[in-house]
């Protein structure tokens, strides 16, 4: 069996994220929830479990070795404007020349150069095989996977690398 989807141009998704993405982040029901909010490409609302300690720790340790390392913006629970509509990165990195072309953005229109996800229990190959697609087609030119016990995971499309090319220095495990 085939199945044919028709999608939008990127520039009507993005148009269509930006507004609904704005009344998301206004509605005073959605403001007091926890986890994570993301939507999708009809801008149906997808709520996350709230974090657990040791996947928000891993993330602060992503966050502070990246600005460490790199310095740019290492930046919590980032909103990416995706073609299938906004997907939150655990930790997003944009050196500061790209931050400049995104700065104000409600969800931001080209991906960080490097997106991070930390990996819950529940997370399967599939789902982070899509959201790497949807992060390399917004701009991200690394997507990493950082797994339920530190281990990092580098990938430059569809191909895994031993270690990140844009932060070679980064640590195989956190």
């Amino acid at each position: 069996m085939q199945l044919l989807i028709e999608l939008p141009s990127r520039s009507e998704q993005i148009a269509f994220n930006r507004r609904r993405w704005e009344e998301i982040c206004s509605d005073p029901a959605l403001a007091d929830l926890p986890g994570k909010i993301e939507c999708n490409a009809f801008g149906n609302v997808i709520m996350m479990p709230p974090a657990a300690g040791e996947h928000s720790h891993r993330t602060l340790k992503i966050q502070m070795a990246l600005h460490s390392l790199l310095g740019g913006l290492a930046l919590p629970e980032c909103p990416i404007s995706t073609i299938d509509g906004v997907r939150a990165a655990d930790v997003g990195w944009y050196s500061e020349g790209r931050f400049e072309r995104v700065r104000g953005q409600i969800a931001f229109e080209i991906a960080p150069e490097i997106c991070v996800e930390v990996l819950s229990p529940d997370n399967t190959e599939r789902e982070m095989a899509a959201k790497r697609k949807l992060y390399f087609e917004a701009g991200a030119i690394e997507v990493w996977l950082c797994a339920t016990d530190g281990r990092m995971r580098f990938f430059t499309g569809e191909d895994e690398q031993a270690a990140s090319a844009m932060c070679p220095e980064f640590p195989e495990k956190v």
